[in-house]
């Protein structure tokens, strides 16, 4: 039987997803309407929230679906594979225009609960069949960030632990639900005090970053896996905290891709769409991936770079030891982006950048004038994570240089 965590701990993680993590730290207001959606492996943590958001005077639109597994193929138990291994290109590229416009007008948050029955439910599924449908759903997430820039939805993402995504990190139940315990702050009494202590100390740096920002020309990554400058751009902030990912430790921009030139190593692995990557690899020229390695995959790798836009940064992320509790490798990129440990840890993007990095209004911000400042677009976005020692120094306008990142701590 499948590690349930006790009632206690279900309605602490409710209360920090309901009112915390959502409307950026402030918590649902009465009649606010969220969409939360989760498959059967979550059912626990599901309901805990549902109840969460009745209980504040909120609303649910429920977006609730089966596992997906791998399994006896011939009970077609894997709906998801089945429709790329089965659909035709009119099915995968078929948008459902009227009805998700009517869900992103309708709803004032989003909440995500990500758990995996099985990680490995679509291996070998052919890459450019997902990423097709990445791209036929693109305008989804389009219509969401237009909402979100204009200040009008907020979202979260959490993780419910499952007995395949603790064997595929290579840990027991009982520790990786024990990391996801500590990482939220749930052994505390009162984890929603923690979160604004841990939010005010991380608000500290970033703040020093977007005062050290305007003079910033580029960044300069070194260490034993990279040699890597980036180029911050103009009319860049840095954010932080929010709730928007839950943990969420991480200091993070979206860079000007086109000034992005050397390489970087990657020595955590990848999940993405049902595949594991590992040895990642990149070579940057002018803003643009030329050259990709891995050690496995690397077929599945190269075509997500081939996707439109996905060979170019849309972010660059610090986190400080100090601040995350996380320690172990969690095989899922929600927690692997946000892990402490003695070095702390630095990823990058490929793909989407987040145009609320921008200094100025983002709700003005023309497509046209975020393509100028060199904010990437495409429908993916992902993050490839080292835990290895680094030091980021900034390369600033007037000649200067200024370490800000070092041993795996902010040193500004």
């Amino acid at each position: 039987m499948a590690y349930i965590p006790s009632d206690k701990i279900l309605k602490k993680y409710a209360d920090v997803m309901v009112n915390f993590a959502l409307n950026k730290g402030q918590g649902i207001q009465k009649g606010d309407v969220v969409r939360l959606s989760a498959t059967e492996s979550a059912k626990p943590l599901f309901i805990a929230i549902h109840n969460a958001i009745i209980d504040a005077g909120g609303h649910v639109i429920s977006h609730y679906g089966p596992d997906e597994e791998e399994g006896d193929r011939r009970r077609n138990i894997n709906f998801t594979r089945y429709f790329y291994e089965h659909g035709s290109h009119e099915q995968l590229t078929f948008f459902p225009k009227n009805y998700l416009k009517g869900v992103v007008d309708d709803m004032d948050h989003s909440l995500f609960i990500l758990a995996e029955k099985d990680p490995h439910a679509m291996d070998g599924v052919d890459p450019k069949k997902i990423m097709l449908r990445g791209q036929t759903m693109k305008p989804f997430m389009d219509w969401r960030r237009e909402k979100e820039y204009k200040g009008k939805l907020t979202w979260s993402i959490c993780m419910y632990g499952t007995p395949g995504m603790a064997k595929e990190a290579g840990l027991s139940e009982k520790v990786y639900w024990d990391q996801i315990i500590k990482a939220c702050f749930l052994d505390k009494a009162n984890p929603i005090a923690e979160w604004k202590k841990v939010y005010k100390e991380i608000e500290h740096y970033k703040l020093a970053l977007n005062k050290l920002s305007p003079k910033i020309d580029k960044l300069h990554v070194k260490g034993a896996d990279a040699d890597l400058w980036v180029k911050l751009g103009e009319k860049r902030q840095w954010l932080a905290g929010r709730g928007y990912n839950m943990p969420s430790f991480e200091i993070f921009t979206s860079p000007d891709w086109r000034g992005t030139n050397g390489w970087i190593r990657f020595n955590q692995p990848l999940y993405r769409y049902g595949t594991m990557m590992t040895g990642i690899q990149l070579w940057f020229k002018d803003g643009k991936v030329v050259k990709s390695k891995a050690k496995t995959n690397e077929k599945f790798l190269k075509q997500m770079i081939a996707t439109e836009g996905a060979n170019k940064i849309g972010e660059y992320s610090l986190t400080d030891s100090r601040h995350s509790r996380i320690t172990k490798f969690m095989a899922e990129t929600l927690y692997d982006e946000n892990v402490g440990g003695r070095q702390g840890n630095t990823h990058l993007a490929l793909g989407m950048a987040y145009k609320d990095t921008f200094s100025g209004d983002v709700s003005k911000l023309s497509k046209k004038q975020a393509a100028n400042l060199g904010f990437n677009d495409s429908s993916v976005h992902t993050d490839i994570i080292s835990t290895t020692k680094r030091t980021v120094t900034a390369h600033l306008k007037n000649g200067q240089q200024k370490v800000i990142y070092h041993d795996g701590k902010f040193v500004l």
